[in-house]
């Protein structure tokens, strides 16, 4: 009688065992399967490309220019934007040059006898105008070469932000899906008692076609 109760119950137990290993494979099939209607199945679309995120490509190329177009993987823009960075950093860096010389020349114009080491200094190109004395020459190209160095700094900030605005719209468009159902429809119009043509330009989501189960 013993043995007999201790077999039913060994019984019973693998029989629940089994029913929830049942319900537990059920269940990830309902899950990660296709849902049946009608003999068509309904395949369940998992989206598992990762999304583009157009904030970290700006903040990027905020900091390193070009680090947002690597991002968004439009290497080819790199080296145009370093170019359009790198031109106002090599301008700014020749008139601040030139700044400097004709500013010392300009000082060094209006002492009444300049000493041989002062003179030395200045550049050969500048030399004539301060052996003339003519000072406002000097302070005429002085303005010029301050005036070119900020408009550098313009140009450059401006190149700066257009690189982040090329990042971020990019990545924007990253995940901009063109649907392949396009339509483009004449249809008439009255407005006002006004007759007329318009064309209309449909733009739809792209059908997902069923897939067929296996009978």
């Amino acid at each position: 009688m013993i043995l007999r109760y201790r077999i039913s119950l060994i019984v019973f137990f693998i029989c629940c065992g089994y029913v929830l290993s049942a319900q537990e494979d059920s269940s990830s099939i309902k899950r990660d399967t296709s849902l049946f209607v009608q003999g068509k199945v309904a395949t369940k679309k998992v989206d598992t490309i990762p999304r583009h995120n157009p904030r970290k490509a700006a903040i990027r190329s905020a900091i390193i220019p070009g680090w947002g177009q690597v991002y968004n993987g439009k290497y080819w823009k790199v080296p145009i934007v370093y170019t359009a960075i790198g031109i106002p950093v090599g301008l700014f860096v020749y008139n601040k040059k030139w700044y400097d010389r004709t500013n010392y020349a300009y000082a060094v114009s209006l002492s009444p006898n300049p000493s041989p080491d002062s003179l030395s200094k200045v550049h050969p190109d500048l030399l004539p105008l301060v052996e003339r004395g003519a000072s406002s020459s000097l302070v005429n190209y002085r303005n010029d070469f301050r005036k070119n160095m900020d408009y550098c700094v313009l140009f450059f900030l401006l190149a700066w932000g257009l690189n982040i605005v090329d990042a971020t719209v990019d990545a924007h468009l990253k995940e901009f899906n063109v649907s392949p159902d396009l339509s483009l429809k004449i249809k008439p119009v009255m407005s006002n008692n006004n007759y007329g043509i318009g064309l209309v330009f449909d733009l739809h989501k792209a059908r997902e076609l069923p897939v067929r189960g296996i009978r």
